[in-house]
């Protein structure tokens, strides 16, 4: 199969981040099929272009056995709100010519994952052009999320927003989405009908996570990075509104007696901002460190106690899986879920952590004083995760068991 993949947050090769579609694309290839991605020249964390696409609308590169045609996005992106709307048109527009123009060869499915949501009308022109079936995956509800969280309020760009999702869940052959809480909203309350949903979740990707489990020397890196004598809880991902990390600031003031240290490992919008904060407030069991590549954030985890899930305490966000879930499973570590819903069902069910309420500070300082001194709840934990993730979120089945779907219901 031929495969044309929009997504606009593909990652580069060592690029810190969610890997989802390039673990995916891996798979793919490898397995015999073709697939060029149209992708951005911003990483969704950053705030200029690399040196190599200063100047340039359009490149073209290889990433293992993957095209990626990477495509202008606006540097006002990640600057402010109209610039990160911006930086979502920009693309829609460069990916949409790449697509009619740049990419080459006759492709049998056009795949869109979303957000942002205005690259799906890129995706159903350039398959509508190419007579092509559209495939579209709901990663995110948008615009819901960005409402909720109060990224999104001015009027007229909400009341389009839900026009072009409305138009594009009607205009897609079928529509992957990724839980369950997904599927239930599209049908119910899209009325997406039932024949053209299917879900591919979120997964684990144990090709780095077993070879580093063998021969990983978690006391010398811990040593080598001042951690020994620390009960070590990493957050790895976004520092943006949506995530409200000011929360672990509150939870490490809540436990500074304690030999607690939270790592939070990545970049966004409000980094600055809460890095100050601490600062002010004195607290010093939050340690910031910059992105990394995503070998180094498995050892970064490795030498953790726990990992934990945070977002912003929003109805939204009970319908979503967190990425990074997946990564702590894969890695044996026990999760701190501070996200209601299903996320908060998925931990439960597979007794691989627990559930602490968001934004409740005390409800932090209980459930982790609860694992300080109770090392075999943690190992066993970390245990019943892996084995869950094993049997149910494995990726390379998802991603062959996502290709069946296109090829029985497009092809």
């Amino acid at each position: 199969m031929n495969i044309l993949l929009l997504h606009q947050y593909f990652l580069e090769e060592d690029d810190p981040g969610g890997s989802r579609w390039n673990e995916i694309t891996k798979v793919w290839t490898n397995a015999g099929h073709t697939v060029t991605v149209l992708a951005g020249m911003m990483h969704y964390n950053g705030h200029e272009k690399k040196e190599e696409y200063k100047g340039k609308h359009f490149l073209k590169k290889q990433q293992g056995n993957v095209i990626v045609w990477r495509c202008h996005v606006s540097e006002a992106y990640n600057k402010h709100f109209l610039g990160r709307l911006w930086g979502y048109f920009s693309f829609m527009f460069s990916s949409l010519y790449a697509g009619l123009f740049k990419a080459k060869g006759q492709f049998d499915v056009v795949i869109v994952t979303s957000p942002p949501l205005f690259v799906g009308v890129s995706g159903y022109l350039i398959a509508l052009f190419r007579k092509r079936p559209f495939v579209f995956e709901v990663r995110d509800l948008w615009p819901e999320s960005a409402i909720a969280t109060g990224v999104l309020t001015n009027k007229p760009i909400i009341k389009i927003a839900y026009w072009v999702e409305n138009f594009i869940y009607k205009k897609a052959k079928i529509i992957n989405v990724l839980t369950p809480a997904f599927y239930k909203t599209l049908n119910e309350k899209n009325k997406v009908p039932k024949y053209k949903l299917i879900q591919i979740p979120n997964a684990a990707d144990f090709s780095l996570s077993d070879t580093l489990l063998q021969n990983f020397d978690r006391e010398a890196f811990r040593e080598q990075h001042g951690l020994e004598n620390k009960f070590v809880i990493t957050y790895v991902g976004a520092h943006g509104v949506a995530n409200c990390l000011e929360q672990i600031l509150d939870a490490g003031d809540a436990l500074k007696d304690t030999p607690v240290l939270f790592l939070l490992i990545g970049q966004g919008m409000e980094k600055a901002r809460l890095q100050k904060l601490a600062a002010d407030r004195n607290i010093q069991n939050v340690r910031f460190l910059d992105s990394v590549p995503k070998a180094e954030v498995f050892r970064y985890i490795l030498a953790s106690d726990m990992g934990a899930s945070v977002l912003k305490k929003v109805d939204t966000f009970k319908t979503v899986y967190s990425n990074k879930t997946f990564d702590y499973m894969s890695c044996k570590i026990p999760i701190l879920m501070a996200i209601d819903g299903v996320s908060r069902e998925l931990v439960e069910s597979a007794k691989a952590g627990s559930y602490v309420e968001p934004e409740n500070a005390a409800e932090y300082s209980r459930i982790i004083r609860m694992y300080l001194n109770n090392k075999q709840r943690l190992i066993e934990e970390g245990e019943n995760g892996y084995k869950f993730a094993k049997e149910n979120f494995d990726r390379e089945v998802l991603a062959e068991k996502y290709i069946n779907y296109i090829n029985e219901r497009c092809l």
